[in-house]
């Protein structure tokens, strides 16, 4: 199933007219994304993480987060 850009004007038709099954979206008749609705995506159980994964986490991503919080800090004090 396809839809073009224009055709996101009305972006909850979308899924309806594909009967459930991915769509991909068109724009120079080159493909620029593929949206997979809801329903065809198997929905794991959720769990609350452990306090330690969390700071383990955050930890071993430090390098790769910190310049995106630097951003994000650097946007918030030029906007306030």
């Amino acid at each position: 199933h396809i839809c073009t850009t224009p055709d996101l004007r009305a972006p909850h038709k979308v899924p309806g007219r594909a009967g459930g099954q991915p769509v991909a979206i068109l724009r120079n008749a080159a493909r620029v994304g593929c949206p997979v609705p809801a329903e065809a995506v198997e929905h794991p159980a959720h769990r609350p993480a452990a306090m330690e994964a969390v700071v383990e986490s955050l930890t071993r991503r430090r390098a790769i987060n910190q310049p995106v919080l630097d951003h994000l800090r650097d946007k918030s004090a030029r906007a306030g």
